[in-house]
């Protein structure tokens, strides 16, 4: 037996080399975003645009290969939307924190994690989640990638009538988008493979003659130095309850989104067992947990497993060598990152739609007759992309379904794991 083979057993996963490393390309593509908007979000909050690029794709690299050599999982991790607006734009700017202690509150909550993670609370969690909400979490995960997608294309806009609208469909990348979209579904249907990775690479190469796509002056790049970011974290606030305040919101968001993002992933990719639940759930929320650590001593922030990693996985990824292919493509990007500036988000767009379909699908597998299993599912499904946050589709699930089966006198068929997040939830949405 080859070494790829012991290490990441692809026959007893049916898959081969081929199709982990053409996975693992396509998340890269999917997320490789990440790369030039993470450091301009944080650039807001003072640190220097070069060194976090550094500290970004070196972070991803590290999460990537920790969770496809110690889980043997498909799941790509990266500096994290929504948690490196919340440093810049609440912590540092709306609350007077300096970067550097907000890094150190980053720190904080990986350790935190890591604690949670070796006494197997966090894995409990998602093994103890109620098959049909897993179910609700992987279709809302779907819905929400999907509208991000249409955002990205700009097919959907703000509105500040009805909140969102059409936007148009006569700029260049709307019409890229849905020419994208219509060439996956076709290549889906005549069954090639690598059918989005295709998609992507042709919207980019058309948005050449549109304008869409902007060819960079060089290919290749030296990076900037790591130093003016590497290991700044201040602690002198840690004594303080805003220190903390900062550490518990760092946490809800990225222990639930982490969550969901696992079970969304694997429950549409079938890696949930008879149980529903997570096989080698501890190394996949061990080694997230240590690359938020490692990303916050490099200087970015919070490090989580990505949602994209579900276009790798209906791409036929099923293996930590996805991950590691990714990985390698990060580490690869410190120097080649110009090149990777050239996707527009018109390209990437097409595929988180077709991935948001494929991840809707499970909803067939619903039990549509138990209202107390099929209202929280629902609200899950209904809330991610309405609220604009996995943790609070997963929050608005939890409660909901505590709730109803309390009021209709099933409230023995609660675990006390539900229970007990159902009452952190309520304390924390309104006394935190």
């Amino acid at each position: 037996m080859s070494w790829l083979e012991r290490q990441f057993k692809l026959t007893a996963n049916s898959t081969t080399v081929r199709t982990e490393l053409a996975a693992g390309l396509t998340t890269f593509m999917a997320m490789a975003y990440i790369i030039v908007v993470n450091p301009g979000i944080l650039s807001k909050a003072g640190m220097p645009f070069g060194p976090v690029l550094v500290a970004t794709c070196l972070g991803a690299a590290l999460g990537c290969f920790l969770m496809g050599l110690f889980a043997n999982y498909p799941f790509a991790l990266a500096p994290g939307m929504g948690l490196n607006a919340f440093f810049t734009y609440t912590v540092v700017l709306s609350m007077g924190v300096s970067w550097q202690v907000a890094l150190a509150a980053v720190f904080v909550e990986g350790v935190v994690f890591l604690v949670l993670t070796l006494t197997r609370i966090r894995e409990k969690v998602v093994n103890t989640i109620p098959r049909n909400i897993k179910i609700g979490i992987s279709a809302g995960i779907g819905l929400f990638i999907t509208f991000i997608g249409l955002q990205n294309a700009g097919i959907v806009v703000a509105n500040p009538a009805t909140s969102v609208g059409l936007g148009n469909l006569k700029a260049a990348p709307a019409l890229l988008a849905m020419f994208g979209v219509l060439l996956m579904v076709f290549l889906h249907i005549r069954r090639v493979n690598g059918s989005i990775l295709i998609g992507i690479a042709a919207v980019t190469l058309l948005g050449i003659p549109f304008g869409v796509t902007k060819l960079p002056e060089s290919f290749v790049s030296m990076p900037p130095s790591l130093a003016p970011v590497f290991c700044q974290l201040d602690f002198t606030q840690v004594l303080t309850g805003g220190f903390w305040a900062v550490v518990i919101a760092f946490f809800f968001v990225d222990f639930f989104d982490t969550v969901g993002t696992l079970v969304g992933c694997a429950s549409r990719s079938g890696m949930l067992n008879e149980r529903g639940e997570l096989p080698r759930a501890r190394p996949a929320l061990f080694s997230d947990a240590v690359a938020t650590v490692a990303g916050a001593c490099l200087g970015t922030s919070t490090v989580t497993t990505f949602v994209e990693s579900a276009t790798g996985i209906e791409q036929g990824g099923r293996t930590g060598l996805t991950a590691v292919a990714c990985g390698v493509l990060f580490l690869a990007a410190v120097f080649f990152y110009p090149i990777l500036a050239i996707v527009p988000a018109c390209a990437t767009a097409p595929a988180l739609i077709m991935v948001g379909i494929f991840m809707m699908l499970g909803l067939q597998k619903l039990d549509y007759k138990d209202w107390t299993e099929l209202f929280p599912s629902f609200l899950a499904v209904f809330m991610m992309p309405l609220g604009y946050s996995i943790a609070v589709g997963i929050e608005f699930a939890v409660v909901s379904y505590v709730v109803i089966k309390a009021i209709s006198g099933r409230f023995r068929e609660v675990s006390w794991v539900m229970t007990i997040l159902a009452v952190a939830f309520v304390l924390n949405r309104f006394f935190m």
